[in-house]
């Protein structure tokens, strides 16, 4: 066990240390922005007039990202349905509906094949979980993301040495579902009274707290919209930001 420091925060005891990926330890807004772009683009080819409001629904407008909407927090499944709904709007039926935005998505997914190629870590993620796990800490990824993409993003950057926990949502209930927190919690055999959840979204927030683990550490990299974060323990604005206290 240790305690961890964040700014005038302590937290006494922490066994394991659980992050979000996407927009904590993954610098991934250009890339998903841009997924979203084209996944409006393809299926707005086979039913048109439902680009614009299909980009509104993923929480993007111009080159600009709502990091608390459907494409930043949202799983590949919410992501279909939300998309899917949209074309069923348009007098389809529900089954024709989600195939056609099931296939609008694989094709997406096809211009670019390899997603950690194109989210890189951010530049204090690396030193910080070496730092952390050399300490002792179990540290596991909780991400939204498909559980291939969070296996690909550590063997891509090398954090086998240090990632304990790599955990996608591929079926079930996404974010924020505290059964998936005591899920990574039991999986790295801690307590949730002993771990901490650091993420960048409501969603990470609100699954942190309905969990009862320790403490939840906002990541907000100098954003200013933060009163969807406020029952966090503590901001910060870099990762280096966690310290290890006597």
């Amino acid at each position: 066990m240790v305690n961890i420091r964040c700014q005038d925060m302590t937290f006494s005891g922490i066994e394991a240390i659980i992050f979000d990926k996407d927009g904590t330890l993954a610098d991934s807004e250009s890339f998903l922005r841009n997924l979203g772009q084209r996944r409006s683009r393809l299926i707005d080819a086979k039913i048109p007039g439902v680009q614009e409001p299909l980009l509104m629904a993923f929480g993007i407008e111009g080159d600009r990202m709502n990091l608390a909407g459907l494409m930043a927090i949202g799983t590949r499944r919410d992501n279909e349905i939300a998309s899917a709904a949209y074309v069923a709007e348009t007098g389809r039926n529900w089954i024709e509906s989600l195939q056609l935005v099931q296939a609008a998505f694989a094709e997406a997914d096809r211009y670019v094949p390899h997603k950690a190629d194109h989210t890189p870590l951010f530049a204090d993620s690396l030193e910080t979980l070496q730092r952390l796990a050399i300490a002792g800490v179990k540290l596991g990824i909780l991400s939204a993301d498909t559980s291939d993409n969070v296996l690909n993003f550590v063997k891509r950057y090398d954090l086998q040495d240090y990632i304990q926990l790599s955990m996608g949502i591929d079926d079930g209930p996404g974010k924020p579902d505290p059964g998936l927190l005591h899920q990574a919690c039991s999986a790295l055999n801690v307590s949730p009274q002993a771990t901490l959840m650091v993420g960048d979204s409501i969603a990470d927030v609100q699954m942190a707290v309905s969990a009862q683990v320790a403490g939840c550490i906002a990541i907000v990299r100098g954003r200013t919209d933060l009163e969807s974060l406020k029952q966090a323990n503590v901001f910060i604005n870099q990762l280096n930001e966690i310290q290890i206290c006597a």
